[in-house]
């Protein structure tokens, strides 16, 4: 061997030492995918506070337009205690269907809340979010079907029927009309706040 020729000796590496490798190249994934998972827990959590808030807003509409319908009375005060024209909503029964189905629906709502406290303190958990889709979607039917025969009764008592002989009776009962109508606003509004419901736990799932 001459004095000017280099000699490269290769050692193995270990078991050991390539073990103590592996961790220290996974540490990074491991990191980058758990930075994920609490991005998107953050996300859930979120989107399952602003449904409680939302169900908060539904409760307070659909109570209103529960009691303002259940509790519309006016009777003409120009008659005598033996003949009096009286406009109640138990005399149409749309109305009382509206009073009960805004009642069920409140009663949901209230219900419901646990499930949405449960998203928020578990932003992962599907079943609550799926649970709760499939009861609001049913509440929207129930809500959407009361508010709209509402509506007709309402139109046709703000605006009468001349074809079929219908006067229109809020020039009478004035007090009466606009209790029925708040009442319907507010139920349409809770229709809106529960279909937005529902496509805000779907993007969550």
């Amino acid at each position: 061997m001459e004095k000017g020729d280099s000699t490269t000796i290769n050692i193995a590496e270990t078991s050991k030492e390539r073990k103590g490798k592996a961790p220290l190249l996974a540490a990074p994934m491991i990191a980058s995918a758990a930075a994920t998972t609490t991005a998107k827990g953050g996300y859930k959590r979120g989107v399952a506070i602003f449904d409680f808030v939302l169900r908060i807003c539904a409760l307070a509409a659909s109570l209103a337009a529960t009691i303002t319908m259940g509790t519309t009375d006016q009777t003409l005060p120009f008659f005598t205690q033996f003949l009096q024209f009286q406009a109640s909503y138990d005399d149409l029964p749309t109305f009382s269907f509206f009073v009960i189905a805004n009642a069920i629906v409140s009663g949901y709502l209230v219900l419901s809340i646990p499930f949405s406290i449960v998203c928020i303190v578990r932003p992962q958990a599907a079943g609550p979010r799926l649970f709760l889709i499939i009861s609001d979607t049913v509440m929207v039917g129930l809500t959407t079907a009361a508010a709209a025969s509402s509506a007709a009764i309402v139109y046709l008592a703000h605006s009468g029927n001349t074809s079929a002989n219908w006067p229109a009776i809020c020039q009478q009962f004035g007090d009466f009309c606009k209790s029925v109508s708040g009442a319907v606003v507010a139920s349409f509004i809770t229709v809106v706040i529960l279909m937005f419901l529902i496509v805000l736990s779907a993007f969550a799932l």
